[in-house]
């Protein structure tokens, strides 16, 4: 079964009884438990993606915070490296 197919079928009711029309009981069953164990993993995966994307809000707020406390801001940890100079212009001779 495709991605595409498992969308229809989860957009429209009438297409998902026509699916279903095709499976036993038992088979209905087993894809309703797949599929909530399915939905349970991707739920706790999206908890933890939040968790960690709060956590690293946190340590920026964090050192956001102990930088305006020790009087610096971004520039001064960006070190002045020199700039790289480009390669000389090719000569264009006539010839």
């Amino acid at each position: 079964m495709t991605a595409d197919s498992l969308e229809k079928i989860a957009r429209n009711k009438n297409v998902a009884r026509a699916a279903a029309r095709q499976l036993s009981m038992e088979q209905l069953h087993k894809l309703s438990e797949v599929i909530n164990e399915v939905i349970e993993q991707k739920a706790e995966e999206d908890e933890q993606r939040r968790e960690e994307e709060i956590a690293k809000e946190r340590k920026l707020a964090e050192i956001r915070d102990a930088m305006i406390e020790a009087g610096l801001s971004v520039d001064d940890l960006v070190s002045d490296q020199p700039k790289r100079r480009g390669r000389p212009p090719k000569n264009k001779t006539a010839g």
